[in-house]
């Protein structure tokens, strides 16, 4: 295979990757919040190296900074009156 032919392939499918990994991220955030959380705690295990334990706190999903001090279901807070 010529090497520039090789190249060209190389640059298709970085492209193809970071395409599908912008639509994941925008499109179902939600997956990929579950997908990096599932993945951060099967890299922090104590018998993991070290490196791969700071990896893994690393891909972590940040924590959601919506719930209250009362566990998140927001009921308790006053109705905003609805505008017409």
């Amino acid at each position: 295979m010529d090497t520039g032919l090789l190249l060209q392939y190389l640059v298709i499918a970085l492209a193809v990757l970071v395409s599908g990994w912008v639509v994941l991220k925008k499109q179902f955030p939600g997956v990929l919040r579950r997908v990096r959380g599932v993945l951060a705690l099967w890299l922090v295990k104590p018998q993991r190296s070290p490196r791969l334990q700071a990896l893994g706190r690393r891909l972590a999903p940040p924590p959601s900074g919506d719930a209250g001090a009362c566990g998140g279901c927001n009921s308790c807070e006053p109705k905003a009156p609805k505008q017409h």
